[in-house]
């Protein structure tokens, strides 16, 4: 057998690898089941199913390698980005999935965003000055959409391209539902914001760029508890508290 890599652990989920199989093990049956339901759905290239027991999925790895990672320059040439850019938008263009919106609706994501701002400043985590100016840069981001067919958890990790700079596989689909299609595009360019024109280019619409650094600043102030509470690091160069302070 080979080796077992553990991809990512906590107390909510857990992925493992072994060779070209990666095990995700959830406590949330629906996260699972959205997952697989998403990855049916959606136009873009997606992992095949290989098999699902309860808690467990397991599913194949895609072909090619990650855009990047968060904190870490990414080697992927414009024509990749761009080929982001372009499944990100057929995925936006795809009809809604027959489910609800997962997570908040807009008046919790407020109350939730003040409550983590709130956190933040009280323990000390972080300079209230830097808080609150993100707070006011995440307000654009407040306000109603047209909802789309979303990833909702399109981090830089989540998409691979192969050597031919076209889109392999997109991961982790377990967010997926309709929602708005801006905080995609912020997901997979937060902390490489110099990769947002060559994405919108493969995108081929007008954004209001004010809304996506509204959501870089909303999504690192929601993520940041949760992060050091799980073990991660958001203080690394180049992750959320370096994309909060780029706003100052």
């Amino acid at each position: 057998m080979d080796e077992v890599e553990v991809v990512v652990a906590h107390s909510e989920r857990a992925t493992l690898r072994v060779g070209d199989v990666f095990l995700k093990i959830d406590a949330d049956q629906e996260r699972l089941d959205v997952e697989v339901a998403a990855m049916a759905l959606a136009p873009v290239p997606t992992p095949e199913v290989l098999w699902r027991k309860p808690p467990a999925l397991a599913i194949a790895a895609v072909p090619g390698t990650a855009l990047g990672c968060l904190g870490e320059p990414s080697t992927a040439s414009a024509q990749a980005w761009a080929a982001a850019g372009a499944a990100i938008r057929t995925l936006h263009d795809a009809p809604l999935p027959p489910w609800p919106a997962r997570g908040r609706n807009l008046d919790e994501l407020t109350a939730e965003l003040d409550r983590e701002c709130e956190w933040l400043m009280t323990n000390g985590a972080l300079p209230a000055d830097l808080v609150t100016r993100n707070r006011q840069v995440a307000e654009a981001a407040l306000r109603p959409w047209t909802p789309r067919f979303t990833h909702g958890d399109l981090q830089i990790t989540h998409m691979f391209v192969d050597d031919d700079d076209e889109i392999s596989g997109v991961i982790d689909w377990s967010e997926a539902g309709p929602g708005d299609a801006l905080f995609d595009l912020a997901v997979l360019t937060l902390g490489h914001e110099e990769r947002l024109g060559e994405v919108l280019v493969g995108y081929g619409t007008d954004v209001d760029l004010d809304v996506i650094r509204a959501w870089w600043s909303l999504r690192s102030l929601l993520a940041i508890r949760w992060l050091v509470e799980h073990g991660f690091d958001p203080f690394a160069p180049g992750c959320e508290v370096d994309v909060l302070k780029a706003r100052m």
